[in-house]
């Protein structure tokens, strides 16, 4: 007897813990189709295996415009393009996630209003207990935004390089077609000068040192236009050794640097990725600058260094010049900008503009701290 009473306990026991499981596995049903109905962002529908619409949730309606009374019952194709669906984009789809168990698809979409929208959608089978297929699962989410954003980039892009190309075109074409009539108005002048110079009056030998020197700095602008034009056309070296580029233009400057006096210090610096030719010229540039724009009356000291920081390296040309207005960080590295005129200066306003392009095509920023009447510091940062 008291055997059979502990069976029967037994069993009412494991009666009211499957109740319980029924109940607790009904509730989580109720809850996750309660949840799955309120997301919003999100499309997520059930299909049958002809690919008929079972359900409807907020984000479905969101995205496609119809409400659940609208579309329950009605097949997904209705979602597809006239060209998606002569192709069977959508019976393809649910063969893929019948032989694969899941599928993603990306393409344009149909609303109720019959706009489009681009759609990321995953199908899934759906299996019963003995893993046959049930039904389908169909999660799409609506990119349409961006898409759009891609596509605009693109388009931006391309019509951006164009206008590099026609620019690059325009510089190149009209640097050379100015040269010639250039020439041939320095020849022009230089015989004037050889064969009259001196045998007319003071006035036409002022006039003909005019035109000599303005040919020579027309020469000078297209010269420094064309090289404007051509920075970043050779290609990127993994390893460029800055104090061998640096010993170059040491080499280079050697006149202007004996001319003037000045005092090079050089501390270590590092060799890195970077557009050898170009970064010469960076180089080349602040050095010649900082001797052209020293303070005459006392010695001249220009030390460059360099660091690593969080923005990659970042060099320091620092000198004891004649310094700048603050209001003129900026201007200086714009194209063709001087401060000064030609008399006091000679340049064509070109050098600064150069080293700004150089610098941010190694990914970096350029900028100047100086005082007028004591001297300047020029930092870059070259992306490591």
């Amino acid at each position: 007897m008291n055997r059979r009473r502990t069976l029967r306990k037994r069993l009412r026991d494991a009666e009211q813990q499957l109740r319980l499981t029924r109940l607790a596995l009904k509730q989580a049903r109720e809850n996750y189709h309660k949840m799955v109905e309120e997301v919003k962002d999100y499309a997520i529908l059930m299909l049958d295996l002809d690919g008929n619409i079972l359900n409807w949730n907020k984000g479905a309606e969101k995205i496609k415009g119809y409400t659940a009374s609208e579309i329950i019952g009605k097949n997904f194709r209705l979602f597809y393009t006239a060209k998606d669906r002569t192709a069977q984009v959508p019976e393809l789809l649910l063969d893929a996630a019948l032989n694969d168990g899941r599928v993603q698809h990306e393409g344009w979409r149909v609303r109720k209003d019959g706009t489009l929208f681009w759609s990321n959608v995953t199908i899934t089978a759906m299996h019963d207990p003995d893993r046959q297929v049930t039904g389908f699962l169909k999660i799409t989410h609506d990119l349409t935004e961006n898409r759009l954003a891609e596509e605009n980039h693109h388009l931006y892009t391309e019509k951006l390089e164009n206008k590099n190309r026609e620019l690059e075109q325009f510089t190149y074409i009209a640097s050379h077609d100015l040269q010639e009539p250039l020439r041939s108005i320095s020849s022009l002048a230089e015989m004037i000068v050889e064969q009259y110079q001196g045998k007319l009056d003071e006035d036409a030998d002022t006039y003909l040192r005019f035109i000599t020197q303005s040919v020579n700095r027309m020469s000078q602008l297209i010269k420094g236009l064309l090289d404007y034009s051509r920075l970043g056309k050779a290609e990127l070296d993994s390893q460029v050794d800055c104090n061998e580029i640096m010993g170059t233009v040491i080499a280079d400057l050697r006149s202007a640097i004996h001319d003037s006096n000045a005092i090079i210090n050089i501390k270590q610096l590092p060799v890195l990725s970077a557009y050898p030719m170009e970064l010469k010229l960076l180089f080349q540039n602040l050095l010649s600058n900082a001797i052209k724009f020293r303070d005459r009356n006392r010695q001249l000291y220009v030390n460059v260094s360099a660091c690593l920081t969080d923005e990659g390296w970042r060099f320091q040309f620092q000198d004891n010049g004649i310094g700048l207005d603050p209001r003129f960080k900026e201007k200086i590295f714009e194209i063709f900008q001087r401060l000064h005129s030609k008399s006091a200066y000679e340049g064509t306003g070109i050098g600064l503009a150069h080293c700004k392009k150089i610098v941010a095509m190694h990914n970096g920023r350029i900028w100047v701290d100086s005082v007028p009447g004591e001297g300047s510091q020029f930092y870059f940062t070259i992306s490591v």
